[in-house]
C-alpha cells in the first residue's frame, strides 16, 4: 500500500479519544455515517438518568433534572451558532425534516426545489406531496464534477418562484459535501425559505446556521456528534417563528388548548416538539453536544478529513476498485466499489472480524447511483478516534476477501 499520504499523528490527543470510547478496546469502527461509537460522558449521562428515572420515577426525575435538561437546548445552540430558543429537540433528522415541511400550507402548482443527491427519506417526502398535493419537485443541476450547481438554483428560483427549498448538505451514499451557504446566501436574497438537510455533517465539521441562512436545519444525534441512537433536533430561525410558522400537528406540548375553539403555539422552536421525550437520550445528546464542543469541531473536520482522504487511496488501490465520492469539498464518508461484487455481501463478514462498515443500495439514492452505475456500494466513515492503522487493518480484510 502506499504510504506517501498519512493523517497528522496527536498520539496523546488520540490516545485520551480512544480511552474515553469504550468500543474502540474491542471493535474497529468505520461506520460512523451511520451511528458513531458514545464517548463515556455520554454514555454515563444516559445511565445514570435512566438508573435515578428507575428509582424515583419517569415525572419525578424530569421536574428534579429540570435544570439539566434546560442546559441540553444551550449546548445545542453553541454547537450551532444559535439561541436556545431556536432548538427543538425530536425524534431524528426525519422527523424534525418532516416537521418543517408540515409547516407550509402547500397547493397544487407550488415548487418545491431539491437536489439530486438529496437523502431518500426527504426525496420520498416530496414526492408524495407531488402525489396527495399536485406540489412540483424540481432538481437543481449539478456541478460538472458534483453536488449541487447553486447558479441553477438562482435560475431555477426566478423562473418557478418556489414555495421552498429543500437539500441535504452531506447525502447519506457519498463524501459529498454540498455548497449549503451558497445556496442559502441564494434562497436568503429571493426570500425563499431554506431548509437544510444536516445530518451527516453536524458533529463533523463547524455549523454556524448564521453563515447558512438557513430557515430550518435538521440534525440527529447517533452519527458524527456521537450521541445515542433514538434522538435528534430542529433549528428554527427567529423570521419562521415571528411568521408564525408551525407543524400540521402541533401537540399539548407546543400548543397551548385556551378555549372551545382556539389554541396558543408555544413562543419559541418548541413548539416543533411533543410532548414525551425519551429524558435519558436528551441528557445524552447534550453531553454529546459538549464533548464535540470541547474536542474542537476544527480539530474534528481536520483529523476526520485527512482519515478520509488516507482511506480514498488505500482503499483506491485494490483491485476492481472504484471510488464513487465527488465533489470539490469531501468530508469523511468514503464510498467505494467493486467490479462484480455485491457491497452488502461484505459488511457482515467484516463485522465478524469486528469491523464496521455499511453499504448503500440503489433506493437510497436512486439518481446519484444510477449516474454513478452502481447497485450497491461500501461506506467507510472513520471518526476523528479511528486511527491510520484501523483504516489498514480494513485494507488487508477486503485485499483477502477479494
Amino acid at each position: 500500500m502506499n504510504k506517501t499520504s498519512t493523517p497528522s499523528d496527536d498520539k496523546p490527543a488520540i490516545e485520551r479519544w480512544r480511552a474515553d470510547t469504550p468500543g474502540c478496546a474491542h471493535r474497529n469502527h468505520l461506520n460512523n455515517a451511520g451511528a458513531a461509537l458514545m464517548p463515556g460522558p455520554v454514555i454515563d449521562a444516559v445511565t445514570d438518568y435512566l438508573q435515578e428515572e428507575s428509582l424515583y420515577g419517569g415525572y419525578e426525575t424530569a421536574d428534579a433534572r429540570a435544570e439539566q435538561i434546560e442546559a441540553v437546548y444551550e449546548s445545542l445552540a453553541r454547537l450551532i451558532g444559535a439561541k436556545p430558543s431556536n432548538i427543538a429537540v425530536v425524534e431524528n433528522a426525519t422527523v424534525a425534516t418532516s416537521q418543517a415541511l408540515s409547516a407550509f400550507d402547500f397547493e397544487a402548482g407550488d415548487t418545491v426545489l431539491t437536489t439530486r443527491v438529496d437523502y431518500s427519506s426527504n426525496q420520498i417526502m416530496l414526492l408524495n406531496l407531488a402525489q396527495r398535493f399536485g406540489v412540483r419537485v424540481i432538481r437543481a443541476e449539478d456541478k460538472p464534477g458534483g453536488g449541487v450547481d447553486p447558479d441553477s438554483v438562482q435560475s431555477l428560483i426566478r423562473e418557478h418562484r418556489p414555495r421552498l427549498m429543500l437539500m441535504s448538505w452531506v447525502p447519506t451514499n457519498s463524501g459529498l459535501v454540498q455548497e449549503a451557504a451558497a445556496v442559502g446566501e441564494i434562497c436568503r436574497a429571493a426570500e425563499l425559505p431554506f431548509l437544510l438537510d444536516a445530518c451527516q455533517a453536524v458533529g463533523q465539521m463547524p455549523v454556524d446556521v448564521s453563515d447558512l441562512n438557513c430557515d430550518f436545519l435538521a440534525a440527529t444525534s447517533r452519527k458524527f456528534l456521537r450521541g445515542p441512537r433514538g434522538l435528534g433536533f430542529l433549528f428554527v430561525a427567529d423570521r419562521v417563528l415571528e411568521n408564525g410558522l408551525h407543524p400540521l400537528f402541533p401537540d399539548t406540548h407546543g400548543a397551548q388548548w385556551i378555549s372551545a375553539d382556539r389554541f396558543r403555539l408555544e413562543e419559541s422552536a418548541r413548539r416543533f416538539e411533543n410532548w414525551e421525550f425519551p429524558y435519558a437520550l436528551v441528557a445524552g445528546l447534550g453531553m454529546a453536544a459538549d464533548y464535540a464542543l470541547k474536542v474542537g469541531l476544527d480539530t474534528i473536520q481536520s483529523r476526520c478529513g485527512e482519515l478520509a482522504a488516507y482511506a480514498r487511496q488505500q482503499l483506491g488501490e485494490l483491485p476492481g476498485a472504484r471510488l464513487l465520492d465527488r465533489g470539490a469539498k469531501r468530508c469523511a464518508i468514503v464510498t467505494v466499489s467493486f467490479d462484480g461484487v455485491d457491497a452488502t455481501s461484505l459488511v457482515k463478514p467484516l463485522r465478524e472480524i469486528d469491523i464496521n462498515t455499511s453499504a448503500n443500495r440503489r433506493h437510497h439514492a436512486v439518481i446519484d447511483m444510477d449516474e454513478k452505475q452502481t447497485e450497491t456500494n461500501l461506506r467507510v466513515s472513520p471518526h476523528y478516534y479511528n486511527t491510520q492503522e484501523e483504516i489498514n487493518a480494513l485494507v488487508h480484510a477486503l485485499e483477502r476477501m477479494l
